[in-house]
């Protein structure tokens, strides 16, 4: 839950999290040949579609909280906590 990379995930999910780790990072390194590499996987548009769509409202609600300052809240508790 902490390192997608070490995660037993699919192949085809491991590739969305290898996506949307560089749309989040390297966003204008993202290209034709990302897309190419999830339709190759199995990925139809319209799934792509939905993934851009999340990834980008995530890094964008993300940089909003994190410009004003939102802390998290307290009683959610952590990814992988017990």
């Amino acid at each position: 839950m902490r390192d997608w990379r070490s995660a037993p995930l699919t192949t085809v999910d491991a590739a969305l999290c290898a996506y949307a780790e560089k749309l989040t990072r390297q966003p204008a390194e993202t290209g034709a040949a990302d897309i190419q590499h999830l339709l190759s996987l199995g990925l139809d548009e319209r799934a792509i579609h939905d993934a851009v769509q999340i990834i980008g409202y995530f890094n964008y609600i993300n940089r909003v909280a994190d410009a004003l300052g939102v802390e998290p809240e307290t009683f959610i508790p952590l990814w992988g906590a017990p």
